[in-house]
C-alpha cells in the first residue's frame, strides 16, 4: 500500500535518574558520596533516504519513542545514554506541525537530517553535589523528560516531469515505455491507484525523472474519482505533460479533455497553469485519431510547437518527445 501522509506522535527518551550511594570499602573509613549521574535520553532524528519510497512503514505506528537513559550507579558510575531513534523517510517529505500547520522542514536531498526531539538530560547523583562545606550530600535529581511533538509527514515526489491525464489516456503505458518500469496497465479506468516514479537517461547519462499520478476526471476538485489526493506529487515538477487520448475510444474528445484538465489543475493550484507544459496526443496510431488531432490543431494553432503526436504502446514519436523534454528542462540531448 502506498502511503504518502501520516500523523505521528514523537517522544524523545527521558533522562536517567541520578542516585544516592555511599562508599563502603575496606581501609576507607570515612567513605563518602559515590552516586553517579543518569544518562541522557535518546533523541529522535528524521533522515531522508533515497531507498525509501513511501511512508507506509509508519501507517500503523502512530507513536514513536526513543530509548530512555539509564539511571546512574554506585562508585560514580554514569548511566548509559538512551539510543537515538532514526526515522528514515523518503526524499521530498514535508514535516508539518499538526497544531499550527507550519512547515518545520522540507527534505529535498538524500541524507538530510533533523533532530526534531532532543532527549532529556540525565539527573545528578549525590557525588556531583559534594563540596568543602557539604561533604555528605544526601540528594539526587531525576532525569528530565525528553521533548515531544506531533507532526504530519507529507510526501511530495521529486520529479522533473509530471504526467497529467484522464483515466485510460495511456499515462501508465507511457511511463513504462520511457522509464522501463513495470506498472499496472489494463483496459479499464483507474488502474493507477498510486503515483509511479521512474526515469530515463539521455546520451550524457543525465537522468530525467517522471511522476505519473492516477487519472483526473471532471469534478476532481469536488472529490470525484480519486479527487486531488495525489496531485501534490506533481507540484514540484518543472514540466507538465498533458496526455490526451486522441482516438476518442472512450467517447471523449481531446479538446474537451484538455479543457477539463486545465480547469481541474487551476482549481487545485493556479500556479500549475503557469508551469511549462507539452501536449501529447496519444494513441495516434488509431484511425479515429487523425480527425481528432486535426480538430485539436485548429482549436489551438498557437500551441502547435508544443503538441506531439505519439503512440506510447507502439513507441511512435517518443524519440522526438524525449528530445523536446530535455530542451524544456535546459538539458543537452
Amino acid at each position: 500500500m502506498f502511503v504518502d501522509r501520516v500523523k505521528v506522535q514523537l517522544i524523545a527518551g527521558k533522562g536517567g535518574n541520578g542516585v544516592v550511594a555511599w562508599r563502603r570499602e575496606k581501609y576507607i573509613p570515612k567513605g563518602g558520596p559515590c552516586g553517579g549521574n543518569g544518562g541522557r535520553g535518546g533523541s529522535i532524528i528524521l533522515r531522508s533516504d533515497v531507498q525509501v519510497f513511501s511512508l507506509d512503514a509508519y501507517r500503523n505506528h502512530r507513536i514513536l519513542k526513543a530509548e530512555n537513559g539509564r539511571s546512574g550507579g554506585a562508585n560514580c558510575q554514569q548511566g548509559r545514554a538512551g539510543r537515538d531513534l532514526i526515522i528514515k523517510i523518503p526524499c521530498g517529505t514535508l514535516v508539518k506541525n499538526v497544531k499550527t500547520g507550519a512547515i518545520i522542514h522540507d527534505f529535498t536531498q538524500d541524507g538530510d537530517e533533523l533532530i526534531i526531539c532532543k532527549g532529556g538530560r540525565g539527573g545528578r547523583g549525590n557525588d556531583s553535589f559534594k563540596s568543602p562545606t557539604n561533604r555528605t550530600p544526601n540528594i539526587c535529581t531525576p532525569g528530565t523528560p525528553g521533548e515531544s511533538t506531533e507532526v504530519e509527514l507529507e510526501l511530495k515526489l521529486i520529479a522533473d516531469v509530471g504526467l497529467v491525464g484522464f483515466p485510460n489516456a495511456g499515462k501508465s503505458t507511457l511511463i513504462s515505455t520511457l522509464a522501463h518500469i513495470q506498472v499496472k496497465i489494463a483496459a479499464y479506468p483507474f488502474t493507477t491507484l498510486q503515483p509511479n516514479l521512474g526515469f530515463f537517461q539521455l546520451e550524457d547519462r543525465s537522468r530525467i525523472y517522471i511522476a505519473d499520478i492516477p487519472g483526473i476526471i471532471e469534478g476532481a476538485h469536488r472529490n470525484r474519482g480519486l479527487g486531488f489526493e495525489f496531485l501534490r506529487h506533481i507540484e514540484r515538477t518543472k514540466l507538465l505533460l498533458f496526455v490526451l487520448d486522441s482516438s476518442g475510444i472512450d467517447g471523449r474528445h481531446p479538446l474537451e479533455d484538455y479543457r477539463v484538465l486545465r480547469n481541474e489543475l487551476g482549481a487545485f493550484n493556479p500556479e500549475l497553469l503557469e508551469r511549462p507544459s507539452l501536449i501529447l496526443l496519444n494513441k495516434i496510431d488509431q484511425e479515429e485519431s487523425v480527425e481528432n488531432a486535426t480538430a485539436f490543431y485548429e482549436a489551438f494553432p498557437d500551441l502547435k510547437a508544443s503538441i506531439f503526436e505519439i503512440s506510447a504502446l507502439a513507441g511512435q514519436g517518443l524519440k522526438e518527445l524525449t528530445h523536446a523534454i530535455a530542451q524544456k528542462l535546459g538539458l543537452r540531448t
